[in-house]
């Protein structure tokens, strides 16, 4: 994982989305050294240097309005939480590389608006959540210099709490980018309470078994440009059909890393509306 951060703001750079400055900056927070941060810049004469066509970030977002969701605080963590009103299941929702943000509070409320209760989970709690950093750049530091097995704790966690709050409903996972990675890692943890898990554009963990998940119905979610994350897809297919899980691995055509963010500039309209249909039918079916 922390390779897979340092390489976000590398690809970040190699996109166009930031300069030479800004990216040089962001990996000193994460600990990379000057001169090893300007030959990972110095490689970035690739393709993928040009930076895909994508939809406006003033693109209406996928799926309908969200309800609001409301902070709350359990076991010295903190998270977002949006109550369904006729809930169909409950649903723990995993952020992107610079915390609980507006826009993934949005997501759980528009999961609790399609008839799933959400809690958005703050895994930056120890450090005083994310609204204690002014520079994403920082919350995204803090992530990459954070304990990997303090986050498997914190989601296990958030499920317990999730269960309390949606008594007797079946429990799903969903995160995006580092969260995507997150929601595999609890999978390979082995996680018995999950009967549903949507990964988006998430790395797969290198050697990763799936096969103390017993129960859980994989939704696998990527972009046909997001070069670096489809690398390990064919890891998670092979980890998914030994484990014998139900799942399905989908890749929109035209989409990059992170096209569900209707914020960021790789945000991609149709594609999003696509995969929250097909999220909701895929929780809809394992969820109920």
């Amino acid at each position: 994982m922390n390779e897979y951060l340092t390489s976000e703001v590398v690809v970040d750079y190699a996109d166009g989305l930031i300069g030479r400055r800004e990216a040089l900056r962001r990996l000193s927070l994460m600990g990379v050294g000057v001169a090893v941060a300007t030959s990972m810049l110095a490689a970035c004469s690739t393709p993928e240097a040009t930076p895909a066509p994508s939809s406006s970030s003033s693109s209406t977002a996928a799926g309908p309005p969200a309800l609001p969701t409301s902070p709350i605080t359990f076991e010295g963590l903190q998270a977002a939480w949006a109550p369904a009103a006729a809930p169909r299941g409950a649903v723990l929702v995993i952020h992107e590389n610079r915390g609980l943000t507006d826009h993934i509070r949005s997501v759980a409320g528009r999961l609790a608006a399609s008839g799933f209760s959400a809690l958005a989970l703050d895994l930056l709690s120890e450090e005083g959540g994310t609204a204690h950093f002014t520079d994403p750049a920082q919350a995204t530091a803090a992530l990459n210099a954070a304990d990997p097995a303090r986050f498997i704790k914190d989601m296990k966690t958030a499920l317990t709490e999730l269960t309390r709050r949606a008594p007797a409903l079946k429990l799903g996972a969903m995160g995006f980018c580092f969260g995507g990675g997150e929601v595999w890692q609890l999978l390979a943890a082995g996680e018995p309470r999950l009967s549903a898990a949507a990964p988006f554009y998430g790395p797969f963990p290198s050697g990763a078994s799936l096969t103390g998940s017993k129960n859980a119905a994989v939704l696998g979610v990527y972009g046909e440009l997001d070069s670096r994350v489809n690398a390990t897809r064919d890891a998670a297919e092979a980890a998914l059909t030994a484990a014998g899980l139900p799942h399905e691995l989908v890749t929109f055509p035209g989409a990059n890393h992170a096209f569900f963010n209707d914020t960021g500039e790789r945000y991609n309209a149709p594609a999003a509306t696509e995969a929250y249909q097909r999220l909701i039918q895929w929780f809809t079916d394992h969820l109920r």
